[in-house]
């Protein structure tokens, strides 16, 4: 028995870890725990050297100087600013005036407001609440199925994961050695994508299923022309007159005297000159709302983002300077005081701590794992898979899949990531490539039933009781929690598709990378000419 169970120490040390998760143990101390008490059983058999664990402060330490890692504070903090800063409020009211109209537009509101949501928080839980909070009692009220509103804000909510500034492409990078805004710039498209997949599902829905997302009936828009008449919407006019608009109030700002930028007051004075030049009646009223609305966020993304992309800025500079932007909408809303200011420090405080803990206890696991030659286990049980490199995704996938039905995005992170990272730059596999395919897959954590995040963020907010709807004044059904469920499924399967996409199209994450060619440090040999002959003259006289 005990030759038994030195002989396979690594996949049950793997296995007693499952099991600690699944009991429902902290995932920071069972990581650590667990890894602290296979390394005293193998170094009392002698399968570990105790001296590896002189290491491990080192290694700690590394972690709490790691830069790349200040990204998430940054990014958590702004999100949570500008959760509360009125930006979604204003977002999804407006588009919702955009689409209502037509059958499913309220659905489509939301998956466009989730996307530009998520490439501004980067945050899950603040784009579902803001967006369960906002849309889910308008759908109510006008008679959208349960199940198709929340699904729809669910999984627009867990777009945040995938499309950057996203935190979980953060810890996958770090995981796998590879740089964030390469991860950021291969999953761009796919994260795109799936937002277009999930607007083509709801279309297929109005089409087959009409009655279960109907169009705002004409009482329900508000913003109409001065003859009463509902506002039109010229999508060349929005586009026009965003860019006339930020170059006016850019360069009018610039021409300002510094102490005037530099006041409270420069807020309303860039808004004033917003204002002036979108009043023209060249713009409908909606276009004019559209424009003013959508000009922060598509700013802050530019921001963030674009500098990223562009090479100007690290991740960890883009989240600062996103940090300072949110705080500078908030203000600009007049919704940033001390208040707010505490709850989003103290958010970010502990989300930032749970996360250091998570990676601390890895490494503790890691350590000792690799100590029992564990590394070796993976790599020899997944790269002996039938099928070569697809086998490998496959399993890996149907792995995540798996597992994603009872732990969370960082917890996957930090315990599958580096265990399969090697193994697939062993198998030739692109591991931005390979980051943003698992991110995708990881997605779905979110989403499945009965431990997905966003079905409880969803929970929290959506009425548990019958209700009566404050605006047409009607007694209404609360949402159940099998309603939830149901309508996540749908979005699951998309995830799927998703996933299968990006393997039988692999340049939809590489296309945007700039890769070099690349040189197999193995097929590199050195040799040496061979030593000529001397012509020195000789220097034994003897």
């Amino acid at each position: 028995m005990t030759a038994l169970f030195i002989a396979n120490i690594a996949p049950i040390m793997f296995a007693m870890l499952i099991v600690l998760l699944m009991i429902g143990y902290p995932v920071a101390f069972s990581l650590a725990a667990n890894g602290l008490l296979f390394g005293a059983i193998a170094i009392h058999y002698g399968l570990f050297d105790p001296q590896l664990l002189q290491g491990l402060p080192q290694r700690v330490f590394g972690i709490m100087s790691n830069d790349t890692l200040l990204a998430i504070p940054f990014f958590t903090f702004m999100g949570l600013i500008l959760e509360r800063s009125g930006m979604a409020e204003d977002l999804l009211d407006t588009i919702g005036q955009m689409f209502g109209r037509i059958r499913g537009g309220l659905a489509y509101a939301v998956i466009f407001v989730g996307a530009l949501l998520a490439a501004t928080t980067g945050v899950v839980a603040a784009s579902v609440i803001s967006m369960g909070l906002i849309s889910l009692p308008i759908m109510l009220r006008y008679g959208y199925d349960r199940r198709v509103a929340a699904g729809v804000i669910a999984a627009s909510g867990t777009l945040a994961q995938i499309i950057p500034p996203s935190l979980v492409l953060i810890v996958l990078a770090d995981q796998l050695g590879r740089s964030v805004g390469d991860m950021y710039q291969g999953a761009f498209i796919p994260g795109i994508g799936l937002a277009v997949l999930y607007g083509v599902y709801m279309f297929i829905v109005s089409i087959f299923w009409p009655k279960a997302v109907p169009g705002l009936p004409p009482d329900a828009i508000t913003v109409r022309e001065p003859n009463g008449k509902a506002g039109y919407l010229s999508l060349a006019a929005i586009v026009l007159g965003s860019v006339v608009a930020a170059w006016y109030i850019i360069d009018r700002a610039y021409l300002h005297p510094i102490w005037a930028c530099a006041s409270v007051g420069a807020a309303d004075y860039a808004i004033a000159l917003a204002d002036k030049f979108l009043n023209l009646r060249i713009l409908s009223k909606l276009t004019r709302q559209v424009i003013i609305v959508m000009m922060p966020p598509l700013a802050l993304i530019f921001l963030v983002l674009g500098t990223i992309f562009l090479g100007i800025a690290t991740p960890t500079e883009g989240g600062a300077m996103g940090a300072t932007g949110a705080l500078a909408l908030a203000l600009a809303n007049r919704r940033l005081d001390w208040k707010l200011l505490k709850q989003a420090m103290d958010t970010t405080a502990k989300l930032s701590s749970f996360v250091m803990f998570i990676l601390v206890g890895s490494t503790v696991f890691s350590l000792v794992f690799r100590g029992v030659n564990g590394d070796l286990w993976v790599e020899h049980l997944l790269t002996s898979l039938p099928g070569g490199r697809l086998g490998f995704l496959i399993v890996v996938n149907l792995l995540t899949f798996f597992l994603a039905f009872f732990l969370d995005f960082f917890e996957l992170a930090f315990i599958i990531i580096p265990l399969l990272g090697p193994v697939a730059e062993k198998l030739g596999i692109d591991l931005i490539w390979f980051g943003v395919l698992i991110g995708v897959n990881m997605q779905t954590s979110f989403m499945h039933p009965p431990f997905g995040y966003a079905l409880f963020y969803l929970r929290s907010v959506a009425p548990s009781e019958e209700y009566t709807d404050r605006v047409t004044g009607k007694r209404l059904a609360p949402l159940t929690t099998g309603q939830i469920y149901w309508g996540v499924i749908p979005f699951v399967f998309i995830q799927i598709i998703m996933v299968a996409v990006i393997i039988v199209f692999p340049n939809l994450v590489l296309a945007s990378l700039d890769i070099g060619p690349k040189v197999n440090l193995n097929t590199i040999h050195f040799s040496a000419p061979p030593a000529e002959e001397s012509t020195a003259p000789p220097t034994d006289f003897k």
